[in-house]
C-alpha cells in the first residue's frame, strides 16, 4: 500500500476508508450524478486534488518513481476499455459507417501528432523528437473517461457515440507507431536508414498483424463457444473468464510477434460480437412472419433488458464494472500527483491549443469527403477526451529509457492536459449531448414531415 500510493502521512486504514467510501458514494449517488453537470471522473479528480499536495497534502503519488507500476495499471485499464468498446459495436459491420472512425484514427491522428509536435518545437522550445513523442502521447482519444459519449450497449447505433467509441478503440493502437518514432528520434528505438525499419515494422507490420490477430481470435472464440455451450447450461457464469481469456490471448499473441496489442484486443472484441450475431441468425418478427412477409429480417441483437446469451454480452457487465473501478483509482491518483506550481502557463496553452485548434482542424480535414453531417463533425471535433491512454504512453516512454529531464517535462505537460480535459469536456458533455439529441430529433421530424 505504501509503495502504491507514495504515502506521506495517511494510514492504511484511512486509505481503505477513502476508497471504500468513494465506491459507496458512487453507487448511492448514481442517479444524482446522471442528473448533475458533474461527471464521476470530475468527482474523483476533486477528491484527489483535495487530499493530494494541491490542498491538504495528505499523500503524493510520484509518477516518475512509480512509472513501472503506473504503466501496468494503465495498460490493464485500457485493455478492459478497448474490449468493452469493441463488443458494443453494432452488427453487422457497415463499412460505409466505419469509414469516418478509420479516417479519424489514421489521418486525423497523424495531423494531430504533427500539429502538437510543431507547437512543442516552435512555441515550447522542445526538440523535434520530444515534440513528436508529446504529440503521440496526447493525440489518442480516450475510451476510459469518455463514458458519456461512448456507445452505451451492444447494438447502439447512435452515430456520434459510434464514431467516438470506434475512433477511441482504434487510435489507442494507431498512436503507437508515432510513440516509437519519437523514441527513435531521441535515440531510444531503432528506426533504420531513412526510417525504413520504422515504416515497415512499426507502421505496416505491427498494425496489420495486430488487426489480423484480433479478428482471428474473436472469430475462433465465437465458433468454439458455440460448439460447447450446449453442454454448459450455466455458461453465462463463465463468460467473464472467456472475455478475459480473449483479452489475454489476443494481447499476448500480438506482443509475441511485435504487433500492436491494443488493436488486437479491440478487433478481437469486434469480431467476437460480429461473429456471434451472424451465427445467431435473423430475429424472426412475429408481426411480419404471420403475414407471410418476405422482408429481410434484422440481425440478432441482445436486448438490454434480457440476460445475455453470448460471450460478448455475458462478459460486458463485468468488464464495465472493472473499468469504472479502475477509472476511480487512476483519476484519484492523477489528482494526487499535482502541486499548485504544476499549473504552468506552458501546459495550459498546450491544452487550449489541443482542444480548440488541433482537434477541430484534424477532424474537419480527416472527415472531408465523407457523408458525416456538420453537426456531427462539430461534436466529434470537441469531444476528443484525453485520459488514461495518454498516461500509458507516457509511462511506456519513461520505461524505455526517457531521460529524467525530458520525462519530468512531459509528465508536467501531460498531467495538466489530462486534468483540463476531465474538467472542460466533463462540464460540457451533458448540455452539448442534450442539445445535439434535441437537434437530431427535430431534424428527423422535419424529414418525416
Amino acid at each position: 500500500m505504501q509503495a502504491l500510493w507514495g504515502r506521506q502521512n495517511m494510514s492504511d486504514w484511512l486509505w481503505f476508508l477513502l476508497v471504500g467510501g468513494l465506491m459507496l458514494a458512487r453507487g448511492l449517488t448514481v442517479n444524482l450524478l446522471e442528473r448533475s453537470p458533474i461527471t464521476p471522473a470530475m468527482f474523483y479528480l476533486a477528491i484527489g486534488l483535495l487530499l493530494g499536495p494541491t490542498v491538504l497534502n495528505l499523500f503524493h503519488f510520484n509518477p516518475l518513481k512509480e512509472s513501472a507500476l503506473l504503466e501496468v495499471l494503465t495498460e490493464i485499464v485500457v485493455l478492459l476499455s478497448l474490449f468493452s468498446a469493441g463488443v458494443k459495436m453494432p452488427a453487422p459491420i457497415d463499412f460505409s459507417r466505419w469509414r469516418a472512425p478509420i479516417l479519424l484514427a489514421s489521418l486525423s491522428m497523424t495531423l494531430s501528432v504533427g500539429m502538437v509536435a510543431a507547437f512543442a518545437y516552435y512555441v515550447l522550445g522542445l526538440s523535434p523528437g520530444v515534440g513528436v513523442l508529446l504529440g503521440a502521447i496526447l493525440a489518442p482519444t480516450d475510451p476510459v473517461l469518455a463514458t458519456d459519449v461512448q456507445t452505451r450497449h451492444a447494438g447502439d447505433r447512435e452515430p456520434l457515440r459510434f464514431t467516438l467509441t470506434s475512433e477511441a478503440g482504434m487510435n489507442d493502437g494507431s498512436a503507437f507507431p508515432f510513440v516509437m518514432l519519437g523514441l527513435g528520434m531521441l535515440g531510444l528505438h531503432e528506426l533504420g536508414e531513412f526510417g525504413v525499419d520504422w515504416l515497415l515494422y512499426d507502421v505496416l507490420w505491427a498494425t496489420v498483424a495486430g488487426v489480423a490477430i484480433g479478428l482471428a481470435s474473436g472469430v475462433a472464440l465465437a465458433l468454439v463457444a458455440r460448439r460447447v455451450r450446449g453442454a454448459l447450461p450455466h455458461h453465462n457464469r463463465m463468460d467473464n473468464f472467456l472475455g478475459l481469456g480473449l483479452i489475454g490471448v489476443a494481447y499476448g499473441l500480438s506482443l509475441l510477434v511485435d504487433a500492436w496489442g491494443f488493436l488486437g484486443v479491440f478487433f478481437a472484441a469486434v469480431s467476437l460480437r460480429q461473429t456471434e450475431v451472424r451465427l445467431a441468425g435473423p430475429v424472426q418478427n412475429p408481426y411480419r412472419s404471420h403475414l407471410g412477409s418476405t422482408e429481410p429480417q434484422e440481425p440478432a441483437v441482445i436486448p438490454d433488458d434480457q440476460p445475455p446469451t453470448s460471450v460478448s454480452g455475458g462478459s460486458l457487465v463485468f468488464k464495465e464494472q472493472l473499468e469504472r473501478l479502475s477509472e476511480m483509482m487512476l483519476v484519484l491518483l492523477i489528482g494526487g500527483t499535482l502541486f499548485l506550481d504544476s499549473w504552468s502557463v506552458r501546459a495550459v496553452w498546450l491544452a487550449l491549443f489541443l482542444f480548440v485548434i488541433v482537434r477541430p482542424v484534424s477532424v474537419i480535414i480527416g472527415l472531408q469527403g465523407t457523408q458525416t453531417s456538420w453537426p456531427l463533425r462539430g461534436m466529434v471535433s470537441w469531444f476528443g477526451v484525453r485520459g488514461i491512454g495518454s498516461l500509458f504512453y507516457l509511462m511506456y516512454a519513461i520505461q524505455h529509457g526517457l531521460p529524467e529531464e525530458i520525462a519530468m517535462e512531459l509528465v508536467s505537460l501531460t498531467l495538466i492536459v489530462v486534468t483540463l480535459s476531465i474538467i472542460v469536456h466533463g462540464v460540457s458533455v451533458k448540455p452539448l449531448m442534450s442539445h445535439f439529441t434535441r437537434h437530431r430529433k427535430g431534424s428527423d421530424l422535419q424529414d418525416r414531415a
